[in-house]
Parts: C-alpha cells; structure tokens; sequence
C-alpha cells in the first residue's frame, strides 16, 4: 500500500477536476481525498496498490478534458490505516 500527495495547477477549478477525480478515483479503486485550494490549484491524496496509484497519478497529470495541467508535483506520504474511500473535502 502507498499513499501519493498530489499538487497539480493550471486550470484546475471550476473544470470539475475535483468531480472527475473522484470517479476516475472509484474506476481505479484507490482511496484519499481531493480539495481546491485559495491559490488556484488542487491537491489530491491518493493511496492504494502501486499499480493503482501509478494509474491516478497518470490520469491527474491531464485531468479531464475541460482542465489545462501546467504543473505536477507528487510526494511520497505514509499510508492512512482504515480509509474506505476517496471524497472531495473543502
């Protein structure tokens, strides 16, 4: 199990980044979470199966077709125990 956060900018918000993440998010079956944040770009954390996760982190450089990523910025954290699933928090 390992868990990725995840910075991306560009034009992120008002897309449905966040919405589309989530579903890509429960087609993969990995957990975390996804947020915008003040300065424009959005965060994710994402944990499951190193093939799972490797599979969101290629879908979440492009993002959805409305979205334009000009930045990507992965970092390794600790996995959470218990999580169950992935959700859009403010």
């Amino acid at each position: 199990m390992e868990r990725k956060f995840v910075v991306v900018t560009g034009i992120v918000q008002g897309v449905g980044f966040r919405f589309f993440a989530q579903r890509e998010a429960a087609q993969l079956g990995v957990t975390g979470r996804v947020r915008n944040r003040d300065d424009g770009s959005v965060e994710i954390a994402v944990q499951g199966t190193e093939e799972r996760v490797t599979d969101m982190l290629r879908w979440l450089r492009t993002g959805p077709e409305s979205a334009n990523v000009r930045s990507f910025e992965v970092t390794d954290v600790v996995p959470i125990d218990g999580e169950t699933q992935f959700s859009i928090t403010d």
